[in-house]
């Protein structure tokens, strides 16, 4: 196996347990202080008397620090050492959680921009530290570390007001519970850094020459990924307001987003497992793209109907979930080294977080311009599409700069 980033030193078999908990709590910690700040808007804006775009640019920072800082993760990582970077992220992560809730509206949004850049490093390095770690598990680990961040992402988002409406809490007391999982990360990381490694300046000189950018697969993938972002991170945003449009409550609507949030759920662990076990990944690039089409068909033509619209956001969360799992096991499967897979992640998520950010802006937008969801959901048909054109070339069986495997 060609890893340039393995250990000298055969890690134990409780020292291997400590490190798929520690990847667990990691992942644990890349969505949970994202999707526990929406409930609590309402509470926050109240309370610092924010605007609503002040209030929007909660959701948004993070993604902007994803898109900005994903690029140059791998580099550090091969400066530093992967242990020393994850470790790093996780303090700068704990401070900004802790320095969220408290000092006014100054230190909420520097604390949101700070647990920003500790998530850009863990959503690009974890895929690449799963390789170098499990070479021969990459589909069994891809599949835990995203159970443990979609669950407690969910858990999050359902616990959140909860816990804020205890007297003793309020909001800034729900977000400092939420901080507890980092803590835990934190230390529970500690033992890792006695691994650590940096680099050669060989890599670092062969890399100089294998850009991932000049890589036509590379692009492939990274559209591949920004497009399954745009599709749900517009879906979280405008999924309630399109089925309120269409008869349901607030309540009703509220829960169909958590139908499709719980049906990515389990197929987030069930598809990494079932892609790395196959020659090649373009069969279920084509049923997840079906998935998502008759998702989208039902729900523009449900008229409002509990059922099919029921079924239809369940194969629309199933449809995520396999695309978001490809794009997490693309990063691994078409490249040869640990240092290339954080290359391409990083590349992949800093364009697919840019597409997240900007796709729910622009939907609202062209949805303001028509005066209706009908003819706007057409750009999820259009958006579905390019991931099937860039799906079907990224799950052929071959390698970022090399013939087939």
């Amino acid at each position: 196996m060609n890893s340039d980033l393995t250990n000298e030193k055969i890690l134990t078999r409780s020292s291997k347990v400590m490190l798929i908990i520690g990847i667990i709590l990691i992942a644990a910690n890349l969505r949970t202080p994202i999707t526990s700040v929406g409930p609590l808007l309402g509470m926050i804006q109240s309370d610092l008397h924010l605007s609503n775009t002040m209030a929007g640019l909660l959701t948004t920072i993070p993604l902007l620090a994803f898109a900005g800082l994903s690029p140059f993760v791998s580099k550090l990582s091969r400066k530093l050492g992967i242990e020393i970077l994850i470790f790093i992220a996780l303090l700068t992560l704990v401070i900004g959680s802790l320095l969220r809730p408290f000092g006014g509206e100054m230190s909420l949004f520097v604390g949101t921009f700070m647990i920003g850049l500790a998530i850009a490093v863990g959503n690009v390095i974890l895929p690449s530290l799963i390789k170098k770690e499990f070479p021969f598990k990459l589909g069994l680990m891809t599949g835990v570390y995203s159970i443990s961040m979609n669950l407690c992402a969910a858990l999050a988002a359902g616990l959140t007001v909860p816990i804020a409406m205890n007297n003793s809490f309020s909001w800034h007391g729900s977000m400092v519970f939420w901080a507890i999982l980092g803590v835990l990360a934190l230390v529970v990381w500690l033992p890792q850094l006695k691994y650590n490694q940096r680099s050669s300046e060989k890599i670092a000189t062969h890399l100089a020459t294998t850009s991932v950018w000049k890589s036509p697969l590379a692009w492939k993938i990274s559209l591949y990924m920004g497009s399954q972002s745009a599709i749900y991170y517009i879906s979280i945003a405008w999924l309630p307001n399109i089925l309120a449009d269409q008869g349901l409550s607030s309540t009703s609507s509220g829960l169909m987003l958590s139908l499709m949030q719980f049906a990515v759920m389990p197929i987030t662990f069930i598809i990494p497992i079932i892609a790395g076990r196959m020659k090649n990944q373009q069969l279920l690039v084509g049923i997840s793209v079906s998935l998502f089409l008759i998702g989208i068909f039902g729900i523009m033509f449900a008229a409002g109907n509990v059922l099919i619209l029921s079924i239809s956001i369940i194969l629309y969360g199933i449809g995520s979930g396999m695309s978001f799992s490809l794009s997490m096991m693309f990063f691994n499967l078409r490249t040869t080294s640990a240092t290339e897979s954080a290359d391409l992640s990083g590349m992949a998520q800093s364009i697919g977080y840019l597409f997240a950010a900007s796709g729910p802006i622009l939907f609202g937008t062209l949805h303001d311009a028509l005066s209706s969801w009908q003819p706007t959901l057409y750009v999820l048909v259009a958006i579905t599409l390019l991931m099937l054109y860039c799906g079907l070339d990224a799950g052929r069986n071959k390698f970022l700069f090399s013939q087939k495997k």
